[in-house]
């Protein structure tokens, strides 16, 4: 199957509709028995209640699931989404007050309520440490009640327009993900068309994306003065569940590193014998390149996962059986690719916009670990499933490794060389790139009032230069290329997330393909199994690593230079 099976969740609207009228009264009687009155139950109430306060949330994300992946599969049925967007609001409504009301609650019973509740210890205890971010009851449903007509509908915005973009290229009317697969083309030309092609695409609709793009900052900038945010990243540090400082040495450690991009990138541009590279010639393939059509990146990850873990195997095999994954591009489909994690009593949802390139494949092995360990999560409740951000990635990159590893054992040298390359050029994208986005982000932020689409450009390029110092030649058309990123627009500072996850993972493979700890696949299987049960340091303290120690990048590092210097010797 290369569809998605929706039934899972509903059979029709109709049901849909149904279940969620069920659901508001549902929340409506709930809203009824326990306002006001959390301070005078017992702990054992206290736990009924936080039970059935987790089983209405997760009611509501199976219908915001449902309206979703109908949006995404079809971005025209944006009226359809917004509707249950509506409807689920009217729900929140009525279970805005508990999570305020417990964090108002005297100290000794907070204390009670948290040592009798073990299973939800860690969401409890997060709740009362960031409870000084919070407003008035009245004033968080004034934001309940605006967030659909802010970012949130910039953000379908974006996404309707970028998935309504046709480019003209070669007779042919191209998606955003199939005029970027140019870019990988052996043909120079090629590749210069189709920047050429895109940048002029997203030049007709730039003063859209940048005014897009400055609501999302304001409103960012309102909500943080509105809660008492120390800047604009606090709340995504919050959620990652972890400190500015760490993320500093990330990205100290990071920019100190830029030395091995520009290395590879000179070495490319020797291999492709050519005067100056440019921004279009990143990817161009070197060696023999290796398309993958999806039923051969089927049967490649299927015998990786299994390689590793009947575990991930089994998890994976059932997604491509069980109508799990929307494989191909089409007219109206959001473009990118996601691992939407639904509800335990159905299953992750996979979106790809697949066209054959090796790139293809790697892209379905990284969706297809969050989907691993998203379903891993369902063992725990609901409301510990959710990953923060930092060790959800981890997931989807070391299911990259685990099919790099198992390929690159199966291919001649050219094929090999084409291989590294590639896989560099993808760690490189994960991490130095996602470092600049959020360096980005943070000069953008920073500006008190809208950025014109020419001063937001200037610092675009200014800090995409960074990462490749010399060997690089960024071109104009490059300058309007930040237009199109998602999560500046979704999630603003998500991608250091990616880097996060990047060195994190190269970490772990590293004991991994060293045999360093014997019991390591049951370890990182129980990890991806504990969802956001406990703290991201906690879980990687498992490996006997320490996420607030500077040297610990260090590790992840020296993977890097080691896979360079590998490609160097090929």
């Amino acid at each position: 199957m290369t569809q998605w099976d929706l039934s899972i969740l509903f059979q029709n609207e109709k049901e849909l509709e149904n279940y969620t009228s069920c659901c508001i009264n549902e929340t409506e009687l709930f809203k009824k028995n326990y306002e006001n009155k959390l301070e005078s139950l017992t702990a054992q109430h206290f736990l009924n209640a936080l039970k059935e306060y987790e089983n209405l949330n997760l009611k509501l994300s199976k219908i915001m699931t449902y309206a979703y992946l109908c949006f995404a599969k079809d971005t025209s049925r944006g009226s359809f989404y917004a509707k249950y967007e509506q409807e689920c609001q009217k729900a929140e409504e009525n279970l805005l007050f508990f999570e305020l009301e417990f964090c108002t609650i005297s100290e000794n019973k907070t204390q009670e309520f948290i040592t009798f509740c073990q299973d939800y210890h860690f969401y409890l205890t997060n709740l009362i440490k960031n409870k000084k971010y919070n407003l008035s009851q009245k004033e968080e449903r004034v934001m309940l009640y605006m967030s659909n007509t802010g970012a949130s509908a910039f953000g379908r915005l974006f996404d309707e327009s970028m998935s309504s973009l046709k480019i003209s290229f070669e007779e042919q009317e191209l998606s955003e993900e199939e005029i970027l697969s140019k870019l990988y083309d052996h043909d120079r030309k090629i590749r210069k068309k189709a920047a050429k092609k895109f940048t002029k695409a997203l030049n007709k609709n730039i003063n859209l994306l940048t005014f897009i793009f400055n609501m999302v900052k304001t409103e960012l900038k309102n909500i943080c003065t509105l809660r008492g945010y120390e800047d604009a990243e606090t709340p995504r540090h919050l959620k990652n569940q972890i400190s500015k400082q760490s993320v500093d040495s990330l990205i100290k450690i990071t920019q100190k590193n830029f030395s091995l991009v520009e290395r590879f990138y000179k070495k490319k541009k020797q291999i492709l014998g050519y005067d100056t590279l440019k921004d279009y010639d990143r990817y161009a393939p070197i060696g023999k390149e290796t398309n993958f059509s999806f039923e051969e990146s089927k049967k490649i990850i299927l015998e990786a996962f299994y390689d590793f873990s009947p575990i991930f195997g089994d998890i994976a095999k059932e997604a491509f059986e069980k109508g799990w994954i929307d494989v191909f591009p089409q007219d109206k489909k959001q473009g990118g690719a996601f691992s939407h994690s639904a509800t335990p009593d159905s299953h992750p949802f996979i979106l790809l916009n697949y066209t054959n390139k090796r790139r293809d494949l790697f892209t379905l092995a990284h969706e297809l670990g969050h989907t691993i360990h998203q379903k891993l999560s369902y063992s725990i409740s609901f409301l510990n499933q959710d990953t923060p951000l930092t060790t959800a990635e981890t997931a989807s990159v070391f299911a990259e490794m685990l099919v790099f590893d198992y390929v690159k054992n199966k291919l001649k040298k050219e094929e090999l060389i084409a291989l590294y390359a590639a896989k560099i050029e993808d760690i490189f994208a994960t991490l130095y790139r996602q470092i600049n986005f959020t360096c980005f982000e943070r000069r953008i932020h920073n500006h008190k009032h809208e950025l014109s689409s020419e001063e937001i450009s200037k610092i675009w390029m200014e800090e995409s230069q960074k990462m490749f110092k010399e060997s690089v030649d960024l071109t104009k058309n490059y300058a309007l290329w930040w237009s199109y990123i998602p999560h500046f627009i979704h999630t603003p500072f998500y991608c250091y997330a990616y880097a996060y996850a990047q060195l994190l993972v190269l970490a772990f493979y590293g004991l991994y393909k060293r045999k360093e700890k014997q019991n390591f696949k049951e370890l990182y299987i129980k990890m991806l199994s504990l969802g956001g049960s406990v703290s991201p340091k906690e879980l990687v303290s498992m490996f006997g690593f320490d996420i607030e120690n500077e040297n610990f990048w260090e590790i992840g590092m020296a993977e890097i230079k080691q896979m360079i210097d590998e490609f160097m010797e090929l």
